[in-house]
């Protein structure tokens, strides 16, 4: 049964034309025009190639949106269509519902990293050794798991008709905060600041330092691992609240107004 839901979720996911559209097609579209247009450049002492630092950034963009759309705004609309309750009344516990939907969200993220890296590598002639492909794909896949669980507390805290507007906006936002999109050494001083503690900016730095023969970052670990911590709190936390308000709603009081008993008065004798 576990097997079974887990291929149902994933292939629903890989079918969604907003997936295909928006964490395949335009990251890949992203790279090629930014690598044409930044990425022939010289390259610095000590920095990677422009055509590498774009690369990983779209592999991680395309990653978090994969991640992020499936779950969040998914099920949203699940909780509304009362999908959630069907499989609830099934012989499936919660959380192989709940563990289902996260290992098929971030197994659609592995498409859009490796279709960014193939064609960095066709396209742009971006070379690495074997287990620096190997690792840069597994680090942003792994990685790419803090985002399922901000996915599911939106998707148990909102509606559907707020939940996708409500993933994109914060998608585009830690996207931008987080250098995705320009490095963070180019933003105003305070954003800059605030860049380095974006579970983004972190995810998209294993990638550069592993693309640059480095080891990856403890602290990047860490803060990853502290989003992704914070984050499934808040995700049980969404869930469980239905039960919560259940559990805190009381009968009604019987009423303390004293009932005054008026005994039959007895049958007159004759």
């Amino acid at each position: 049964m576990t097997l079974s839901l887990l291929r149902l979720e994933t292939v629903r996911m890989l079918r969604d034309p907003k997936y295909l559209a928006l964490a395949v097609a335009a990251p890949i579209g992203f790279y090629l025009l930014f690598a044409t247009l930044f990425g022939g450049g010289p390259t610095p002492p000590g920095e990677l190639p422009g055509t590498i630092e774009i690369m990983v950034a779209m592999a991680a963009y395309g990653a978090i949106w994969a991640v992020l759309s499936t779950t969040g705004p998914r099920i949203a609309e699940e909780r509304q269509t009362e999908w959630l309750q069907q499989l609830r009344s099934m012989p499936i516990s919660a959380g192989t519902v709940l563990g289902s939907k996260v290992v098929a969200s971030v197994l659609t993220a592995l498409p859009a990293i490796v279709l960014v890296c193939l064609t960095a590598a066709l396209a742009k002639g971006v070379t690495l050794t074997a287990g620096q492909w190997i690792a840069l794909v597994i680090a942003l896949w792994l990685g790419s798991t803090t985002f399922a669980a901000l996915g599911i507390a939106i998707g148990f805290l909102v509606g559907s008709d707020v939940a996708y507007p409500l993933s994109y906006g914060l998608y585009m936002a830690m996207s931008a905060l987080g250098g995705l999109w320009v490095p963070p050494a180019i933003l105003p001083t305070g954003l800059s600041d605030v860049a380095l503690w974006m579970p983004t900016y972190r995810l998209a730095t294993l990638g550069w330092e592993i693309a640059g023969g480095k080891l990856p970052d403890l602290t990047s670990i860490a803060i990853l691992v502290a989003w992704t911590a914070g984050l499934a709190g808040v995700a049980f936390l969404a869930y469980r609240r239905p039960r919560i308000r259940r559990h805190r709603i009381r009968r009604p009081r019987a009423s303390q107004t004293p009932v005054v008993v008026v005994p039959a008065p007895d049958r007159l004798a004759r």
